[in-house]
C-alpha cells in the first residue's frame, strides 16, 4: 500500500512537523496570489497608477528579499521555531494594514511586511524539508504543490467576497497565515539556536551554485510580474471579463499544482539539469503564444501551458543543489534572496513600461527574463552532465 511518507523517506518523528510546514507553505502561497488578485480592485479603491502598483509589488519582493537573507542568520540568535514565528507573523500584519488606508507610505509598508513573512516561510520551508525528507526532490516539489494549492485558492475567495468588499479576502488569509505559526510554534521544530557549522557563512564557490542562483533569478524576474500583473493584464487590455480574469489566474496555478506533482514523481527517473530546460523552454514559448494572441481561447490555452511548464523549474532546481548547501539556512537564504532580487526589480519595470507603452509592452517584458533563464539553463545542462542523475 502506498505510503507517502515512506515515498519521501520521512522518519516517523518528523512527519507532524513536515505537514504542518506543508500548511505554512499553503497559506504563504495563498498570500502569493491574493496580491494579484485584489491589486485591480484596491488599485481602483484608493486611485493607484500602473506604475504605483508595480512597486507595491516590489516592496513585496523587497521585504521578502530581506528576510530571506535575515533567516538565513536569525535562527543564530532565537532559534528556528522563534525566528519563524516572529517573523511569518509579519504576513498576518501586512494583509490586515493594507485594508485600512490607501496612504502610500503605509501600503509600501504593509506590502514590504508580506515579503518578510514570505521570505522566512519561503527558506525555513526548504530548510526543513531538505533536511527532512530522504527523497529531497520529490519532497521539495511537494512543498511547492502546497504552495501552488494555496495560490489556486487565493483567487477564488477573492471573486467570492469582492462584491461585498475586496477587503475581506487579505483578511481571511491573513487568519489562516495566523493559524498556521501557531501551529509551528507547539511543533517539534527545534527552539534552540541553531550553531553555525565551520566555514557555513563563507560565500559558496561552486559554478553550479551560481547557475541554480541564476537560473532562480530570471524564474523569478517571471513569475513575480506574470503573477503580480495577469489579473491587471486581462483587465484592462479587454481579453477577459474582470470575474474571468481573476479565475485565470486560479486556473494558472491549478496547472502549476499538476505539474509539481508530475515533477515531484519523474524527478527521479530522468536527467534535473534536462529536465529544467525542458520547462524553461516550453514556459517560454507558450509566453509568447498568450501575448501574441487575440484569440482568447488560444490565450487561456497558453496559460494552462505556461502554468504547467514554469511548475517545477524552481523546486527541481532547488533540489540541483549539493547538500550542503540545501541544509544550510545561509547559503540558502544567499541562493533565495540574490534570485528574489529579479522579482524586485521586473514587476516595477513592467509597470513603469505600461505606464509608456501601455500593459500589453509592459507584460511583453517578461518574454527578456525567460530568454535569459533559459540560456543559463543550457548552460547548467552542458557544466553538470557527470552529476544531474541523482538519486
Amino acid at each position: 500500500m502506498f505510503s507517502l511518507s515512506s515515498f519521501l523517506e520521512v522518519r516517523e518523528e518528523n512527519r507532524s512537523l513536515l505537514w504542518r510546514i506543508y500548511f505554512a507553505f499553503f497559506a504563504s502561497g495563498a498570500m502569493s496570489t491574493l496580491l494579484g488578485a485584489i491589486l485591480p480592485e484596491m488599485g481602483e479603491a484608493y486611485a493607484l497608477d500602473y506604475a504605483f502598483r508595480g512597486v507595491l509589488l516590489s516592496a513585496h519582493q523587497i521585504g521578502n528579499l530581506f528576510s530571506v537573507i535575515a533567516a538565513g542568520f536569525i535562527p543564530y540568535l532565537i532559534g528556528r521555531k522563534m525566528s519563524t514565528f516572529l517573523l511569518g507573523i509579519c504576513i498576518s500584519a501586512g494583509l490586515v494594514l493594507m485594508t485600512l488606508t490607501g496612504n502610500p507610505a503605509i501600503l509600501f509598508a504593509a506590502f514590504a511586511l508580506t515579503g518578510i513573512g514570505r521570505g522566512m516561510m519561503s527558506n525555513i520551508t526548504n530548510v526543513v524539508v531538505g533536511e527532512s525528507c530522504g527523497n529531497k526532490a520529490a519532497g521539495l516539489n511537494l512543498l511547492h504543490a502546497s504552495f501552488a494549492v494555496g495560490a489556486f485558492l487565493a483567487p477564488f475567495i477573492a471573486i467570492a467576497v469582492i462584491p461585498m468588499s475586496w477587503r475581506y479576502a487579505p483578511l481571511i488569509i491573513a487568519l489562516v497565515m495566523f493559524l498556521s505559526l501557531v501551529l509551528i510554534l507547539v511543533s517539534r521544530l527545534s527552539s534552540e539556536r541553531v550553531h553555525r557549522v565551520k566555514g557555513e557563512g563563507t560565500i559558496p564557490r561552486s559554478l553550479q551554485f551560481w547557475l541554480n542562483t541564476f537560473i532562480m533569478f530570471f524564474y523569478l524576474c517571471a513569475e513575480a510580474s506574470l503573477i503580480g500583473w495577469l489579473v491587471t493584464y486581462f483587465q484592462d487590455a479587454g481579453i477577459f471579463p474582470d470575474w474571468l480574469s481573476t479565475a485565470m489566474q486560479s486556473c494558472l496555478w491549478i496547472m502549476i499544482l499538476a505539474g509539481r506533482l508530475i515533477c515531484a514523481v519523474i524527478s527521479a527517473r530522468m536527467n534535473k539539469n534536462l529536465l529544467i530546460l525542458v520547462l524553461g523552454l516550453m514556459m517560454t514559448f507558450f509566453f509568447i503564444v498568450m501575448i501574441v494572441s487575440s484569440n482568447p481561447a488560444v490565450i487561456a490555452a497558453a496559460v494552462f501551458l505556461v502554468g504547467l511548464s514554469m511548475s517545477g523549474i524552481y523546486p527541481t532546481t532547488l533540489s540541483t543543489m549539493e547538500k550542503k548547501y540545501n541544509s544550510s539556512t545561509v547559503a540558502t537564504g544567499l541562493c533565495i534572496g540574490t534570485a528574489t532580487i529579479g522579482a524586485i526589480i521586473m514587476p516595477t519595470i513592467v509597470g513603469a513600461v505600461a505606464e509608456k507603452a501601455g500593459i500589453h509592452g509592459g507584460i511583453a517584458t517578461i518574454s527578456v527574463a525567460m530568454a535569459v533563464m533559459v540560456l543559463l539553463m543550457v548552460v547548467k545542462l552542458a557544466t553538470g552532465r557527470n552529476t544531474a542523475r541523482e538519486s
